[in-house]
């Protein structure tokens, strides 16, 4: 759906008699006319298990007692119907966000996805005490910004913004970057609506980074999914571990951000250790084989061009990624083909899945380039930091 900032005839003219109506008995809340349009638009899944027995579910599939298969399907059910509930609000947030990030960064890419169940599932392994109703980021967007200043403003926009969803955390991975070196701003959201109460509750993780972070980010992805490593969790090889590390102060200089702990903050000195650390890993020529050996097959190609859904499906071993589009009316469809796909690969390796959502078809690999391998930016970033 087309987003705007109250300019009701930038939406699809079957909806105007809604907005108009809304605004003629004094509605001005983007907020609920942002719920309504969606509530109107399809009929979107809603929560059908209780916080015990998601969380139920999220402990019983990593228990070391085998479940029945009976059992382990159900458990399934109920963390597949957790997760497509996440649609709704989802949606609601990324929508003010595009519209915020693109008054502000015409150029800005928006982007929202249901988290994979294998990311859930090693989140939840990672850490033991949390429960999966607890897990932030279930439904998450992301702004891929031009500028340090433009992530500010926007965060501040949105903050400050007529919205009633509750922030509940926020994170400043720019001027405190992980220790991977990862770098970005979150904003945590608690979903808040009297029209939708069946969604309140449910939180929503909102991203904001530049173009520079986001390569680092989706090159660390990059990597794993091609050497079957886990550096996104910080388990992988110490060395690959170490570069990422390098990179990302090598970043924090070009952008004037601090440095990653335990990397030096000498500009040559830094450079000198990423310049053994990449030759001995062969970084730019792993990266450069990864683009080369990809291919990308289309299906549903006729609609795919004005799809709002797509499902993403990575093989590394066939060395192939399958794009498959959906309207916006086909989200359960969609959301049943994620689904049989994860449990189609699930303990499989080097393969992965996820459904995502951009504007067009032609930001997809702009949001997603992990999945196509595209590491461009990244490999630009570093031959420049080899050469100085």
């Amino acid at each position: 759906m087309r987003e705007t900032a109250g300019v009701v005839s930038q939406f699809e003219m079957d909806k105007n008699s809604v907005c108009a109506e809304l605004l003629c008995n004094g509605v001005f809340d983007l907020g609920v006319i942002e719920d309504v349009l969606f509530e109107e638009d399809m009929e979107w899944a809603k929560p059908q298990y209780s916080r015990k027995e998601v969380n139920w579910a999220g402990a019983s599939l990593l228990s070391d007692v085998e479940l029945k298969e009976a059992e382990s399907d159900h458990a399934i059910d109920i963390v597949n119907n957790f997760r497509v509930a996440h649609a709704f609000p989802l949606n609601t947030l990324q929508n003010r966000l595009r519209t915020q990030a693109n008054n502000i960064d015409g150029n800005s890419i928006v982007a929202q996805r249901l988290k994979r169940l294998s990311s859930i599932y090693a989140k939840l392994d990672r850490f033991p005490q949390m429960e999966l109703w607890d897990m932030q980021d279930i439904g998450g967007c992301r702004a891929v910004i031009n500028t340090l200043d433009a992530i500010e403003q926007l965060v501040e926009t949105f903050k400050s913004s007529s919205i009633r969803h509750k922030l509940s955390h926020e994170d400043d991975y720019v001027q405190q970057p992980r220790d991977s070196g990862y770098r970005s701003r979150h904003l945590i959201y608690r979903y808040t609506s009297d029209r939708n109460e069946v969604y309140n509750g449910l939180r929503i993780e909102i991203q904001i980074r530049t173009a520079l972070q986001h390569a680092w980010a989706t090159t660390v992805e990059t990597v794993d999914a091609f050497t079957q490593q886990a550096l996104k969790s910080s388990r992988g090889e110490p060395d690959w571990g170490r570069f990422f590390q390098l990179m990302g102060t090598e970043m924090a200089f070009s952008e004037g951000t601090p440095a990653v702990v335990g990397t030096s903050t000498n500009r040559q000195e830094l450079r000198q250790e990423l310049r053994n650390c990449a030759s001995k890993l062969q970084v730019i020529t792993s990266l450069r084989g990864f683009t080369t050996a990809l291919q990308v097959t289309r299906r549903a190609s006729a609609k795919a061009k004005d799809a709002d859904y797509f499902l993403l499906s990575l093989d590394n071993v066939a060395e192939r990624l399958s794009v498959t589009g959906y309207k916006r009316r086909e989200l359960g469809q969609a959301s049943q083909a994620y689904a049989r796909k994860e449990r189609k690969i699930r303990d499989k390796r080097g393969k992965d899945a996820v459904l995502v959502s951009v504007d067009s078809i032609r930001n997809l690999q702009r949001a997603y380039p992990n999945y196509f391998a595209d590491t461009v930016i990244f490999v630009q970033a570093l031959q420049e930091a080899l050469q100085g």
